[in-house]
Formats: C-alpha cells, structure tokens, sequence
C-alpha cells in the first residue's frame, strides 16, 4: 500500500506530462506483447513447413504439400503456398513464380514491420515529453522567484521536483520500448532469411519438377501451345470452302 501511495504521488508532482507519458507507455506496452506474440508464431514452424514441404512435392502430392503450408503460420509458409499454386498449374510463364514470390514476400515483410513505427515514435517522444516537462517545471520555479523577490528553496523545490519527475518518467518509458524495437528488428531480420529459404526452396524444386517433366516453364520470346495452334487451325485447308474457286 505504501508503494502504491509512492507511486500516485509522484505521479501527481509530475504535473500534467505524466498523462501522455503514461499513455505512451501503455500503448508501447500492448504492441510490444502483440508484436512478440506475432513473431514467435512466424518463426515456430519454419524448419518443419521447408521440409514437409518439400518431400511432399518430390514425391508428387502438390496437394498434400499446399495443404502443408497452408496450415502453417510464417512469412516462409506463405512464399511456399504462393509458389506451390503456380506449380500446380504444370505450366509457368517466364518470370510468373518469381513475380508471385516477391509480391508474397513484400506483403509478409509489411505485415512483420507493422507497429515498428509506434514503438520508434514512443522512443523518440517520450525523452521530448520529458525534456518539455522539465522546460516548464523550471518555468514555474523562477516564476515563483520572481513572485517572491527572494530565492527560497521551499519556493523553487515544487518546480525542480516537477522537472526531474518529468524526465525520469520520459526516460523510463523511452530506454524499454528503444531496447524492445531494436529486438524486434533483429528477429524480423532473422524472418527475412527464412523468407529467402522459402523462396530458394521452392525455385529449386520448380527446377526440378521441370526436369522430370512434370512442369512446363516456358521461356521469354516463347509461344505458348495455344497461340501456336489458333493460326493454324484458322488456316482454312487447300481446295475447301475457304480456297478460291478453280477453272477448268
């Protein structure tokens, strides 16, 4: 209870920064359990979605090994998903499952950056919402000098008081939440890799499904089947309803 007591009270002589500062901390408080959350269930079931993945599509159930990455969580399982339904098609255009990729992986990497930048402007703000109450703790201190003629101790003591409240409370919100973000930035950097082993995962098994024969990957500046065959079966046959009339 006395803690408690402590604590209200110094959050009173804080002054009125103490309200955004403490709503500064709650909110970096919530995207920090969301964004821990978010990114061990990415991570959790990497390793376990690269390698069912691919035994399931060497040994020929494409099926079996979308329903694989799809049941899993992660940015990885996502690249392999987009990847696994162009291959399903047995016929790629140059440069479609490549394109599907990249466009998979950039949304992933957005959705894994989501909320950085609350935590980078809570950690850049909260020092200034200190420094701020600070400026108008000694404000009000030499204020009160200035009311009194004299220099007093009992007069400024409110106002210093109010300063260093208010920068420590910038402060203890600030070095948390900096030290949360950089934590988060490096395990997004470890999803970007397992994102890159998703992508080389399944480009090599597109290379070697192509090689048994099992995938058509056609190349740049190459017709497909069917716009070879519309010209010719548009071609009418010599001496039928479309040849020009003869003479005897």
């Amino acid at each position: 209870m006395g803690s408690q007591y402590r604590l209200l009270t110094l959050f009173s002589d804080g002054g009125l920064m103490m309200y955004p500062l403490v709503l500064c901390s709650m909110i970096a408080l919530g995207v920090m359990i969301a964004k821990a959350w978010t990114l061990w269930l990415a991570h959790k079931g990497t390793v376990r979605v690269l390698s069912g993945v691919e035994e399931a599509a060497l040994s020929g159930d494409i099926d079996g090994a979308i329903d694989i990455a799809h049941n899993t969580a992660g940015p990885a399982a996502a690249i392999l998903l987009a990847g696994l339904r162009r291959i399903k098609t047995k016929r790629l255009g140059a440069g479609e499952l490549e394109a599907a990729v990249a466009t998979t992986g950039t949304i992933e990497l957005g959705f894994l950056e989501r909320g950085l930048v609350i935590l980078a402007t809570i950690a850049n703000v909260a020092p200034l919402m200190g420094f701020l109450g600070t400026v108008a703790g000694m404000i009000l201190a030499f204020a009160a000098i200035e009311e009194a003629g004299d220099v007093d101790p009992s007069l400024v003591a409110g106002g210093i008081k109010v300063a260093l409240l208010t920068t420590a409370a910038g402060l203890v919100v600030a070095v948390p939440v900096n030290i949360a973000y950089n934590v988060f930035v490096t395990r997004i950097d470890k999803l970007i890799i397992d994102m890159e082993q998703g992508a080389q995962k399944i480009f090599n098994l597109a290379w070697d499904l192509e090689k048994d024969g099992k995938v058509e990957i056609m190349q740049k500046n190459q017709p497909w089947p069917s716009d070879v065959a519309a010209p010719a079966a548009a071609k009418p046959p010599a001496g039928g309803a479309g040849a020009p009339p003869t003479t005897g």
